[in-house]
């Protein structure tokens, strides 16, 4: 084998179609275009979702529904989360910092801490948010909340 003799495969090399250069070519006259209608003249460009005139889907479906700017997306964690983190580490206090360093949260996550669970230690939980059952779980059994 050698360098002239080199050819690409068999079949995947594909001349492209040239369009618009007269009858004999056989892509002349309507250059592929067919006859009439927005898409055959030149200049054509379609709108983002036109469906040829029919109703567009977004337009055909009904809408409903409303999302508030001003809505805070906490980041769940539950009490069984907490005593497995406070017998694993043999912790007293759990802080927002505590729960970010263990990969539970990211630094921009807003917490709020929910019920879900037993609480047997006596924590001191720092958090931005309790549900009404988890500071009712918490204080039971001698902990602390404090909201941030």
């Amino acid at each position: 084998m050698k360098l002239h003799t080199l050819k690409p495969a068999e079949g995947s090399i594909k001349s492209r179609k040239r369009i618009g250069r007269g009858q004999g070519s056989g892509r002349g006259g309507t250059s592929t275009r067919g006859h009439k209608g927005a898409k055959s003249r030149s200049g054509y460009k379609s709108k983002l979702g036109f469906e040829g005139g029919q109703m567009p889907l977004q337009r055909r479906v009904p809408k409903f529904g409303f999302k508030s700017l001003n809505r805070v997306e906490y980041k769940p964690i539950n009490l069984n989360v907490l005593e497995e983190l406070a017998k694993s580490e043999s912790l007293d206090t759990i802080t927002l910092e505590t729960l970010i360093s263990h990969g539970l949260v990211s630094k921009k996550d807003v917490v709020k801490v929910l019920g879900r669970g037993e609480l047997t230690a006596k924590l001191n939980v720092s958090a931005h948010s309790f549900s009404a059952s988890a500071i009712e779980a918490i204080e039971k059994v001698g902990g602390t909340v404090n909201k941030l």
